[in-house]
């Protein structure tokens, strides 16, 4: 699989020609045109959209591959007006940097930096870019960074200023010589306001419509500000899907019923109700929706903008509606009249016995309750809601976002006029902590403007200067009316009455001011970017400011101790932490698992940290994948030339460049339950810590176990486009990431009924063409056909494990493979056969389906009397092959498909579309006739697989056919591993095809490309500036495990749950929750934690070796009074396994005693554990002796009892042995997986310890009652 993926991107490497030349280039000519597709034949009418053909880098869009994981977050629109956006940037430290780094992989159309300043020794602590050489030549930051950040996006403009710009430069219109002004300025020091005074600058910006971003790092304090002036479109507040909701019914009600709550609608006034398919529909009161696929007389509603509303009914309180039950969920399919009918019924009924049990003078308790699957539509008053009664079938409701207008207060006067300004820390917030770090940075600005110098690193002059600055601020603004001054703050709101000012916190602040550190730089670069994303209308800006403040990393500011006594990279650190804190963070071993766009964050902020460093430090980084082009957009450390190479090993290589001191070890393997040969107890042993970068839950869980095992801290993190979260999991102290409910599969299933015959929405679309087409096609079916053709007898006993329904559809595919190999005649597949093949596939499931569908459908209509095609049942159309209008539609997917075939059958395809199409026409295709089927096809709505009954019937016919096959003749298949990202091998092309045509089929919306992608591919949307903020977070927390903070408790630590595109409101963080308890059911202890175990070690006095000292153990001296019932491996996957089982004791006391010519005893527990017996033991008592039939039951008999005394002496010698003899006993695989043999000696030869399990119970009075015991760590050596 490895090396098929390593190909595969290799094969997209080649095609792209991996030059650096080629692909480093930064000529103009590549930034203000886009590459054309080259037709490989200017004759062909269809295709172009496809990839299959694209063989030669021309004719592929290489900046679409590079952002096509954006594109999923943003969209097509966005994506394109980002390239509208030229970014002026004030600084390249290691904010600047970073905000460089991630607007320019964002695909911004051009980034100008400016920076003079000569690069320092201690810049190299947050730049990475910076060289010693470059600090030797006093080379200007901005300079020294230019070439590296060019070759991030060639399709981006990068350049840099060679003098410090004025604001006349905000009024330019062709910046960098794109024909177009600047969109957005970001200031990344405060410091800056030396050069350009910040508040005239932000002015200027507003005046010119320019976005002004401030993202600034000193010492232990952030912040960040966002001004996008006094006018800002926002045309998506949160980037979340618009609904779209299939209208199932709609139904017009002559006036409202007094029982039916909408807002804004009197009793007596009309009410369209439109029911939809969604159990809930997701909008709100005053929601706009687009009318849409309306039929009939309704068609001319169709782009109609209608505001909705929510409709609820009243209930009385006595009835307690369950109304996440589903019987109330199942009553809400009815007609409103009906639902209507029932609510009246019980209303009356409740209500008469309030009446009657004397309180008709007290109000009659009611509650309201929303009809989720219903909305009221909002009619213009010229509108008449009787038009709507006509409504049959079709129709959908598109969420309509309208754009919001916004204005932003400027730079100065939100320095001024910010009562409570926001904290990143909730709590923070609520108390009024940002005052301090608000009238901060207006008094920096004031001391620069009377010193004409910054405050000095740990010069406590200039921090009491800071101070009588801060307090003058602050009194002068005491009499303003919402002014921010030290006034005291509850719950987030002023109070009015003052407080003294921190003075500490403001010390701090000049103190460290001169400094910054990587994982802020990487947070603010991250967070300042997606800022000036939103200039392109996309998301919600902050409002206005953010601060944070990390004051529990300075821990001891002994002059001593921070001092740095020669020039260091690590000097910023140093001044800050201390140099106790360098030197273990040198000596620190560090496990990063996954090195993808998270990971190449973390191994930067590893490297600048100078972790691994040390004699005895390292870092390890593994992960299995191979660089993919879709990987550049966001994975910063790889480049083109990267490509097609382990993930692992150039991560490795780009950080040990920028920091050739760091020990790291790149590895290419799997972590997991089949890797513990190398990640074993010593590796595990020797961490302090493990660091996840991973995009799966199951991988999570298991490196969680593992820090549970060996009492590791994790971190942990993930995004999901603008959104992401971060935990920090300390031993003993926090809540795990396994004491959570996540899982990988938390998507809506949809209704096979719905996806077989009845789709609506373009959703259910794809994944028909992925889980039907695709997966028979061209996975399922060819693996079937695959394992019949190796091993015959091995084929039809996996077949006995399947249901009838995939026992049929096995058959099926290969018994239409080997009638591929009969049309062939016995010569080797050909691409002209294959096309035929895929012709009939064509007619089959686009034509004839259908047509035996409406077929079928029309039968039942004409025997109920009843309309068949009602709400969301769309009558299907069938394809046909003389259509010319739809030529070019069957002509792409006879390409993609018999590419897909030639795949599998490994023959050579045509990808030459008038080559292809030449060949087409040579073989004449002929759409056969149509005629009724003989078999109605199933119009069921349940969830069971339609024919499920007459599919059993055939399954034994298919079996004999294919029991005179013989094997050995035919060739062999290649089954397709599904592959989203190579789009030479059809994949993509083939589902965006069959996904259409099953669209066009029942007059559904068609998707494009790029959306099938996604959605089949299960892409994950991924953007460089959520990696970047969350990645700097989790820098930060683990400098707080280098510190050891732990020991100050899980407080001093921060988890967050952010989301970049919503606004402030969203930046949410917090620290992390307690271990969650366990209950035991035993009066002591009453709860442990997944922390905890119980260690045994066999060479302590008294301590058990034996399986039945062991349980004696546990039920006299743990837990007297505890039934042990099973004693098991916990972290073995055969659930049916275990060192001691209760009910195996039992078995001891069982008997099976013969006596000639009589019936047997037979203890009854033996019948449990061998029904089969009890007839036998019948028949000897009925039996004369003489009988000779008594041999065959003798037998029987003689059988069970051998194995019953073998089952007892197994388990006397396993109960009476040691324990870890009976583990291996139990556990051990047979000799026959002679793989798994060896690994599980190999890891047994090392681990002298076993993670046990225990099931046990207490019995109370009459009542059983389990018990819950912590896991045993029992060490046998």
């Amino acid at each position: 699989w490895q090396a098929t993926r390593a190909s595969r991107s290799f094969m997209i490497a080649l095609r792209f020609g991996m030059t650096k030349r080629s692909f480093f280039s930064h000529d103009d000519n590549i930034h203000t045109k886009k590459q054309k597709i080259s037709m490989t034949a200017s004759n062909c009418t269809w295709g172009d959209w496809m990839g299959s053909w694209k063989t030669n880098a021309a004719d592929v869009d290489q900046e679409a591959e590079r952002i096509d994981r954006q594109k999923a977050s943003f969209g097509e629109e966005t994506i394109s007006r980002l390239k509208d956006l030229n970014v002026l940037i004030l600084g390249c430290r290691g904010v600047g940097v970073e905000t460089a780094k991630n607007l320019i992989l964002s695909n911004v159309g051009g980034v100008l930096i400016v920076d003079e300043d000569p690069a320092k020794m201690a810049d190299r602590g947050s730049n990475f870019y910076l060289t010693n050489q470059h600090v030797k030549d006093a080379t200007p930051r901005a300079e020294a960074c230019l070439e590296e950040l060019k070759t991030l996006n060639p399709f981006c403009k990068v350049d840099i200023c060679r003098s410090s710009p004025t604001t006349e430069l905000l009024s330019s219109t062709n910046v960098l010589s794109s024909g177009r002004g600047l969109a957005a300025v970001v200031v990344t020091s405060l410091e800056l306001h030396s050069k350009f005074n910040l508040k005239e600058w932000n002015q200027a910006c507003r005046a010119h419509g320019i976005a002004f971003i401030l993202a600034v790092n000193h010492g232990v304090s952030l912040s960040l500000f966002s001004d996008f002036g006094t006018s800002h479109e926002i045309l998506d507040a949160t980037g979340e899907p618009t609904q779209t909701l299939a209208v199932s019914n709609i139904e017009v009600l002559e006036s409202k019923p007094k029982l039916l709550e909408i807002d804004g609608f009197s009793d007596e006034k009309p009410v369209v109700v439109v029911t939809v398919a969604q159990a809930e529909h997701g909008l709100d009161d005053g929601d706009i929706v687009t009318l849409d696929d309306m039929r009939g007389e309704l068609e001319s509603w169709n782009g109609r903008q209608v505001t909705v509303k929510r409709v609820a009914i009243a209930s009385p309180n006595a009835a307690k509606l369950d109304t996440s039950g589903v019987a109330f969920k199942e009553a809400l399919k009815l007609p409103t009249s009906s639902v209507l009918a029932n609510f009246e019924r019980q209303y009356e009924f409740y209500k008469e016995q309030h009446e009657s049990s004397g309180n008709s003078d007290k109000k009659f308790p009611v509650r309201s309750i929303t009809m989720f699957n219903r909305l009221a539509l909002v009619l213009n008053e010229d509108d008449k809601p009787s038009a709507f009664g006509t409504y049959q079938a079709g129709g959908l409701l598109n969420q309509l976002r309208p754009p919001i207008q916004t204005s932003y207060q400027s730079f100065a006067d939100t320095l001024e006029r910010t009562p409570v300004p926001q904290m990143l820390r909730g709590e923070e917030w609520e108390l009024g902590h940002g005052i301090e770090n608000h009238l901060a940075t207006q008094a920096v600005l004031d001391f620069y403007d009377t010193n004409q110098h910054w405050p000095r690193l740990h010069n406590d002059d200039d921090a009491k200067k800071m101070v009588e600055l801060c307090e003058t601020i602050s009194e002068k603004r005491q009499s303003m009316d919402g002014a921010c001054w030290s006034q005291k703050i509850s719950w987030g709101f002023p109070s009015g009455e003052s407080r003294d000012l921190d003075k500490k916190r403001l010390e701090r602040f000049s103190r460290l001011f001169a400094t910054e550190l990587t994982g802020f730089c990487a947070f603010l670069g991250g967070a300042a970017a997606q800022e000036v994303l939103k200039k392109s209308g996309k998301f919600t800006p902050i409002n206005q400011w953010i601060h944070h403040d990390e004051e529990a990393l300075v821990v001891d500011e002994c002059p001593s101790n921070t001092a740095n006594l020669q020039q260091s990279r690590y000097a910023h650190q140093i001044s800050i932490m201390g140099q106790d804190f360098q030197r273990r963070a040198a000596q620190q071993n560090v496990f990063l698992v996954g090195c993808g766009a998270l990971g190449c964050e973390y191994l930067k902020g590893l490297a600048l940290m100078g972790i691994g460093t040390g004699e005895s430090g390292k870092v390890w980084v593994t992960d299995m994948d191979r660089i993919e082009v879709s990987n550049l957009s966001r994975q910063f450390l790889f480049r083109q030339t990267d490509v097609g190479h382990p993930k692992s090993v150039r991560g490795a290589l780009a950080v040990q460049k920028w920091n050739p001191a760091m020990n790291i070890e790149a590895l290419e393997r799997k972590v997991g339950d089949d890797t513990e040969d190398f990640f074993d107890d010593a590796f595990w042993g020797k961490l302090d810590l493990c660091w996840n970068a991973l995009d799966n839950v199951q991988a999570r869980r298991y490196t969680d176990s593992k820090c549970l095992l060996y009492s590791k801290p994790l971190l942990e993190s993930g995004t999901l486009g603008t959104k992401c979260n971060h935990e920090v999991i300390l031993p003993y102290r926090t809540s795990t990431y396994n004491d959570g409910n996540e899982n990988d599969d938390q998507e809506n299933q949809i209704a096979m009924c719905t996806l077989r015959s009845f789709p609506y929405l373009p959703l259910h679309c794809i994944e028909f063409a992925k889980q039907s087409y695709f997966s028979d096609y061209f996975e399922f079916g060819p693996d079937q056909y695959e394992t019949f053709r190796n091993d015959a007898a091995s084929f039809f006993e996996q077949l006995e494990s399947m249901d009838a329904g995939e026992q049929y559809r096995s058959l099926t595919m290969i018994s239409s493979f080997l009638e591929m190999q009969k049309q062939s005649g016995g010569s080797k597949l050909d691409l002209a056969l294959l096309i035929r093949v895929a012709f009939d596939r064509l007619i089959e499931d686009y034509r004839t389906s259908i047509l035996n569908l409406c077929h079928s459908a029309d039968v039942m209509e004409k025997s109920s009397g009843k309309k068949f095609w009602t709400g969301t049942k769309r009558r299907p159309r069938p394809v046909d092959w003389n259509d010319a209008e739809n030529k070019a539609a069957l002509m792409e997917y006879l390409y993609s498909s018999s590419g897909l075939y030639a795949s599998v059958w490994q023959v050579e395809c045509i990808r030459d579309r008038s080559a292809f199409e030449e060949l087409v026409h040579s073989l004449n295709l002929q759409q056969p006739e149509w005629s009724p089927p003989s078999e109605a096809v199933s119009l069921n709505d349940d969830e069971e697989e339609a024919g499920s009954n007459d599919e059993a019937s055939k399954v034994e016919n298919l079996k004999g056919d294919l029991y005179k096959i013989d094997t050995s003749t035919l060739p062999p298949a290649c089954p397709q591993e599904f592959e989203k990202d190579d789009d030479l091998n059809f994949h993509i092309d083939f589902l965006t095809c069959a996904t259409n045509l099953r669209a066009w089929n029942y007059d559904i919306r068609s998707s494009p490309r790029h959306t099938v992608k996604v959605t089949a591919g299960r892409i994950i949307p991924a953007l460089a500036t959520t990696t970047a903020m969350v990645c700097g977070l989790v820098d930060i927390e683990f400098c707080k495990l280098v510190l050891q903070l732990q020991s100050k408790g899980r407080d001093v630590f921060l988890n967050s749950n952010i989301n970049l595109a919503a606004g402030s409101g969203n930046f949410t963080t917090f620290c992390p929750d307690p271990p969650v308890p366990i209950l035991t059911n035993l009066s002591t202890p009453k709860h442990f934690t997944s922390w905890d175990k119980i260690t045994i070690t066999i060479s302590d006095d008294g301590a058990p070796k034996t399986v039945q000292q062991l349980v004696q153990y546990i039920d006299t001296t743990l837990f007297p009074g505890v039934v042990v019932d099973r004693i098991f491996d916990l972290k073995s996957s055969n659930n049916s396994a275990s060192l001691y089982n209760a009910m195996d004791a039992l078995k001891l006391d069982w008997e099976i005693t013969t006596e000639e010519g009589a019936a047997p005893t037979v203890s009854q527990g033996v019948f449990v554990q061998w029904p089969q017996l009890r007839m036998a033991v019948q028949m000897l008592g009925r039996l004369p002796p003489q009988s000779n039939q008594r041999k065959v039951f003798e037998k029987q008999v003689d059988t069970v009892k051998k194995a019953l005394d073998g089952t007892k002496d197994t388990f006397q010698k396993s109960f009476e042995g040691l324990v870890q003899d009976a583990h291996r006993q139990a556990y051990r695989p047979s000799d026959d997986d002679k793989d798994d043999v060896l690994y599980f000696d190999t890891i047994y030869a090392k681990r002298k310890y076993l993670i046990l399990g225990v099931d046990c119970h207490v019995v109370d009075g009459n009542e059983k009652k389990d018990i819950h015991l912590p896991p045993i760590e029992f060490t046998f050596a």
